[in-house]
């Protein structure tokens, strides 16, 4: 069996693993419902196996790209955490870790484009992929919109620029994305 996953890059998965891992400290200290527990440890459960089946499982290990998926993706670990702690709204752990969360975010796709740009090019279930999680970006700045709007003193600065950042990011794949799209050819990003 071959798993068409060769185009995803492992970093940018680990990067996402410790995303949600500091953005959800809070299940272990404030309990809110059970249906938001069992949720959030099912997210984190399928994010860390994505990362092991990467990095252990025989077959999927074997179709991993390693050879490209080179970024140095803890040299943005570093300025995220230490960015969390100038600029947060209120300085205690859980806030800190959940400020590092939305930095790390904001750059966690910049291995996975990296990762596209030095292959040139990607099959369709890799661009798919790409193009959800852009979506899903697309979607929270909706709902910010309507939050605004809806929601008196509804003022997130941190959350709405480090939100833009990784739309921003995400940009110049969906030019190229639509593009191909368009012209009803195979995506594939310029090197």
């Amino acid at each position: 069996m071959i798993f068409p996953h060769a185009g995803i890059s492992l970093k940018t998965q680990e990067l996402y693993a410790l995303v949600f891992a500091s953005r959800y400290l809070y299940i272990f200290s404030d309990f809110i419902s059970l249906y938001n527990t069992v949720m959030k440890l099912i997210f984190l459960g399928t994010s860390f196996s994505i990362v092991w089946y990467m990095r252990y499982h025989k077959i999927v290990r074997k179709s991993y790209d390693k050879q490209h998926d080179t970024f140095r993706h803890y040299f943005l670990v570093i300025p995220c955490l230490i960015l969390a702690v100038l600029i947060n709204e209120k300085f205690t752990f859980k806030e800190i870790m959940w400020t590092f969360s939305l930095y790390l975010e904001a750059v966690s796709i910049l291995p996975q484009l990296v990762l596209l740009q030095r292959t040139g090019n990607t099959d369709n279930l890799t661009g798919q992929y790409i193009f959800l999680l852009g979506a899903y970006r697309a979607l929270y700045i909706v709902n910010w919109i309507y939050r605004f709007f809806t929601e008196p003193n509804y003022l997130h600065w941190i959350t709405w620029i480090s939100g833009l950042v990784q739309t921003i990011l995400y940009a110049d794949f969906f030019y190229y994305y639509f593009l191909s799209w368009k012209n009803n050819v195979k995506f594939q990003l310029p090197a």
